[in-house]
């Protein structure tokens, strides 16, 4: 439901988005391709599991990789903004994060990080969540996409 409001939202607005997916492996991009007509506003996406992907790919500063982990709130606003470059859209979302079932990097199983990155501002959320990998993925794509609805309302309070 919530990528519904946000594809019409971006509608609205002639408006474009990407994604920059770890913890969620697609689950965000294929929340959106669920929609009818969502080519309109849905640029692609990026699956950047693997850490050196998010460097590659994403265009994550290498040095920050190594000095964070892909596991922070600044990893996130770097795929964020990544994937807004790379896809060529107007905002950009990311997911990273430790979906379990252990720990990565002395992280606990359920710590998140969804950042959106919009032509005016950028915005990253730190979650704490619980539950077996299968729910903390789908809370990540829930949490990010509530993040991305809030931003296109900031960002156009009209809408």
């Amino acid at each position: 439901m919530t990528a519904l409001l946000a594809v019409q939202r971006l509608l609205s607005l002639s408006q474009t988005v990407a994604t920059a997916e770890s913890l969620t492996g697609g689950a965000l991009a294929g929340a959106f391709v669920e929609i009818p007509g969502v080519s309109a506003v849905f640029r692609g996406g990026l699956v950047v599991y693997a850490t050196d992907l998010k460097h590659s790919l994403a265009g994550v500063s290498s040095s920050l990789l190594r000095e964070r982990g892909p596991v922070d709130p600044d990893v996130a606003l770097a795929l964020a903004r990544g994937a807004r470059s790379r896809c060529g859209a107007d905002w950009g979302m990311a997911t990273t994060g430790v979906a379990g079932p252990d720990p990565q990097d002395g992280k606990p199983v359920g710590t998140v990080y969804v950042a959106v990155a919009g032509p005016a501002s950028a915005d990253v959320e730190h979650l704490q969540l619980t539950g077996d990998r299968a729910t903390i993925r789908a809370g990540t794509v829930t949490a990010v996409l509530n993040l991305l609805v809030t931003q296109l309302g900031r960002a156009n309070p009209g809408t």
